[in-house]
């Protein structure tokens, strides 16, 4: 992320909407340049919406979202590789490692964006992992109403951060990652939707 770009937007942590929890130095630097090894390893594809084909590549693991259909298809199971940073996240987010029943391992290239969404209401609380480059993450209320530069809320995780969207931030707001200025990836994690 280039220096000065987004200071006077970035919000303190402290600051953050009710629900969207984020600390540093989550990982180590030996953790994070393991697992951008195994996830380099990864058959990543193209992230599809629809007709849209995003630059991002994705690899869902427990459920793949068929967005033609709206509907959350079954998906291979979370690899054993995964298993050591499933249960490190489990445990700061306060619940047993079989909760984060849906995993995305996500690759952003230099110039990548991720367009403003909520993500999809088959999953709840909701966990990522940064990893490699800084990025800024962009909150703003949902429904949005007009869209004004002060309603908007930006997060500037660091690698080997994690931060947490639940209760109101997960519903209440929806999330956007500006265009990264390098090779960026993340993992996320859900929890069911109890309906």
């Amino acid at each position: 992320m280039q220096s000065g770009l987004f200071d006077d937007l970035v919000i303190p942590a402290d600051s953050l909407p009710v629900g969207l929890r984020y600390e540093e130095a989550f990982l180590s630097a030996d953790e994070e340049a393991g697992l951008i090894t195994l996830l380099q390893s990864l058959p990543l594809a193209a992230a599809k919406y629809k007709a849209y084909t995003a630059r991002r590549q994705v690899l869902s693991y427990g459920g793949s979202y068929d967005y033609d259909a709206n509907r959350l298809d079954p998906a291979q199971p979370l690899i054993e590789a995964l298993h050591p940073l499933r249960d490190k996240v489990a445990a700061w987010a306060g619940v047993p490692p079989q909760a984060l029943v849906h995993a995305l391992v996500a690759a952003y290239a230099p110039g990548t964006p991720l367009g403003w969404h909520r993500d999809v209401p088959d999953f709840e609380a909701v966990y990522g992992v940064s990893l490699g480059a800084s990025a800024v993450l962009r909150f703003r209320p949902y429904p949005p109403t007009q869209p004004r530069r002060q309603d908007i809320i930006r997060l500037a995780p660091a690698p080997r951060s994690i931060y947490a969207i639940t209760g109101p931030a997960r519903w209440e707001w929806q999330h956007s990652v500006a265009p990264v200025d390098a090779q960026r990836w993340s993992v996320t994690f859900r929890t069911a939707r109890r309906r």
